[in-house]
């Protein structure tokens, strides 16, 4: 017979390895792990009820809300409130940060940054969609919680993590220890060990980009995708191109198989589109504690400090000798264009 152990048990288990080892973050990980299950539930029944479509509302980032997105905000901050390990929670739906000041939070000492529901133009289709977290310590000693305790770099996380919602629900975290994967079996209605000691492979054969938006793209971006496409055996190209439209699907899919995300700036949104705080900071610490790399094209995303709640950046993810080729990429266009410009400046 093989044990199954529940999240609950692990997460006991592994609270040695953090620093600040009360208990705290251990029951922060189950209230969202409680939240997941619940929103699970209304994703799984979603064409059954009134829940699919618009919600006639829209988010700051000027996207429409889908029925689904705001009740899976509502979810997961009422379980951060219930719960008392936390003090602010940053979420992609609203325009400023959600203090919570209740009695029982008064000394929660964590900051959640949330995506409540990534990939949500998919959820009327099917298509797997999911949620993604960060958590931080909070570090003002007093008084309410400052936006400074919120924009911190992302290497301060102390977990992150993400749920998948597809064919099977997966919850996937890091506490800065390796990645640990956990299945909800709906028997029981608890997420079991399914993937411990989950590594990206080294090298992979995927890459993942919105090709439509290829005459957008800078052009080492663009020189990065014909060298996908090339046809070479001894590396094994032509890749092979797989993109779903939620960042928490396609990047799952190649944490387990080898590949690389890539989610460019173009001239459609010359500082990236996806958000720092909330979706490429808790990607980027995961992926890096899986053994992958994660850049904006000159930094790494870890490294970057946000200046405000909702600022946006490039990204891009995935298996080191994937995101090392199409740094390569970039440094070359980079170089190409500076050469450029002396020469101009040399012919005057």
């Amino acid at each position: 017979m093989i044990a199954v152990k529940t999240l609950g048990q692990f997460i006991i288990e592994k609270q040695t390895d953090f620093p600040y080892a009360k208990g705290e973050l251990s029951r922060l990980l189950r209230d969202i792990g409680i939240a997941a299950k619940i929103v699970n539930r209304e994703v799984n029944k979603a064409g059954l009820v009134n829940i699919l479509g618009d919600a006639g509302t829209v988010n700051v980032q000027g996207e429409g809300q889908k029925k689904l997105d705001v009740y899976a905000n509502e979810q997961f901050i009422a379980a951060l409130r219930s719960g008392g390990e936390c003090c602010v929670v940053a979420s992609e739906e609203h325009d400023e940060c959600v203090y919570i000041e209740s009695e029982i939070s008064k000394n929660a000492k964590y900051i959640v940054a949330i995506d409540p529901l990534d990939g949500s133009s998919n959820i009327d289709v099917n298509v797997a969609i999911g949620t993604i977290f960060s958590i931080y310590r909070r570090q003002s000693l007093e008084g309410k919680p400052l936006i400074s305790d919120v924009l911190q770099k992302g290497s301060e996380q102390v977990a992150a993590g993400y749920v998948i919602y597809g064919s099977s629900t997966m919850l996937v975290y890091s506490t800065g220890k390796g990645v640990n994967g956990f299945t909800l079996d709906p028997s029981i209605g608890e997420f079991c060990l399914s993937h411990p000691n989950m590594t990206i492979p080294k090298n992979g054969s995927i890459y993942s980009i919105n090709e439509g938006n290829y005459v957008h793209f800078p052009q080492g971006v663009k020189d990065y995708i014909k060298y996908c496409q090339e046809e070479d055996g001894k590396t094994g190209r032509p890749y092979t191109s797989r993109y779903i439209g939620s960042m928490v699907a396609d990047i799952h899919r190649n944490l387990i198989k080898g590949g690389i995300f890539l989610y460019p700036v173009s001239s459609a949104y010359p500082n990236g589109k996806l958000r720092l705080v909330y979706e490429c900071n808790p990607m980027a610490f995961i992926l890096e504690q899986a053994g992958g790399l994660a850049t904006d094209g000159m930094n790494r995303i870890l490294d970057i400090v946000p200046n405000r709640l909702h600022q946006r950046s490039a990204i891009f993810l995935g298996s080191e000798v994937m995101v090392k080729k199409l740094m390569s990429f970039l440094k070359r266009t980079d170089s190409e264009r500076n050469n450029d410009h002396i020469s101009a400046i040399n012919a005057l």
